[in-house]
């Protein structure tokens, strides 16, 4: 596959007036809409449709919302949402009602929280936990299976984020932020079992922390700079092709919709926030990634 050197992208702005403690996990939907979480708030939101309104709320829990998904077919919602909160995995009903929890044994020691996730073509989600300290070595990766099942697939992870797929589902890619590293794995796409572990890039500590992630159709991985204000694109096998300054210290993840680059941040530990950090903001691009994969149904139906 090509991989262009280059992919414009345009002027930063912010999408609307609100401003998230921690934005996170923008995902576009089938139906051209982009949900997204404030992780520590419990708030699942989607971008006004008119382009002026605020931020919708679709979903308030009391506990952190690590990430979410649609829950059915073709990256629409006719179910709900399958969603990483807490410890645990749920699904929650078109009114954001909790009807479903499949709880995740945490790590022994400090108190810990679903962070980011993301579901594969097969509608099984995979979420990184992490302790609220970000005790070395305390995070890990788990996987929720179509039979309701939790598999544990990674332990000794720190802050693990940005998994993400690429565009034939055979290949994860996952950074540590606390490490600077994003790595990749080999899925079996019957099994789901990882391997072929291998390294991709490498973020120095003085340049910030690779946090979440997109792949573009092409196979580009694009990572947001926690710390860095920025978005730095790669190819498949870690060469960096572009640099993109983003006008916020706390980028925290990325959406493509073919038509913007849409990026989360935060202004969560800020003493001092500018005035786009905890911002939506967006610019022109014409990358292009596929409609995030849906949870598969089963996930509403089955626990174990």
């Amino acid at each position: 596959m090509s991989v262009p050197a280059h992919q414009p992208v345009g002027a930063f702005a912010p999408v609307t007036s609100d401003r998230l403690e921690l934005g996170e996990g923008p995902r576009l939907l089938s139906d051209g809409s982009v949900i997204l979480v404030d992780i520590l708030t419990g708030r699942l939101l989607r971008l006004p449709q008119d382009e002026t309104g605020p931020l919708v709320e679709l979903a308030r829990l009391a506990q952190p919302l690590g990430a979410v998904a649609p829950l059915g077919a073709a990256g629409r919602s006719p179910g709900g949402w399958a969603v990483a909160t807490g410890m645990d995995f749920a699904v929650l009903d078109e009114a954001g009602k909790t009807v479903r929890t499949v709880a995740v044994a945490p790590q022994a020691g400090s108190p810990q929280r679903m962070n980011d996730a993301v579901c594969d073509p097969a509608g099984r989600m995979w979420a990184g936990t992490m302790a609220y300290d970000a005790t070395p070595g305390a995070g890990a990766l788990h996987r929720w299976n179509t039979d309701g099942s939790v598999t544990r697939v990674l332990d000794g992870l720190t802050v693990p984020n940005g998994p993400v797929f690429s565009p034939d589902g055979h290949t994860l890619y996952l950074a540590d932020s606390a490490a600077g590293t994003v790595e990749a794995f080999r899925v079996d796409p019957g099994t789901a079992e990882l391997s072929d572990r291998r390294p991709v890039f490498r973020v120095a500590p003085e340049d910030g922390s690779p946090d979440g992630m997109a792949v573009d159709s092409d196979g580009s991985v694009w990572s947001a700079i926690w710390g860095g204000g920025q978005i730095r694109r790669y190819s498949p096998r870690g060469q960096l092709l572009q640099t993109v300054d983003v006008p916020a210290l706390q980028p925290t993840a990325v959406c493509l919709t073919g038509q913007h680059l849409i990026v989360t941040t935060a202004a969560y530990g800020l003493a001092d926030p500018g005035p786009w950090d905890g911002a939506v903001l967006r610019a022109t691009c014409t990358a292009t990634a596929a409609a995030t994969p849906s949870a598969s149904a089963s996930l509403a139906e089955r626990s174990v």
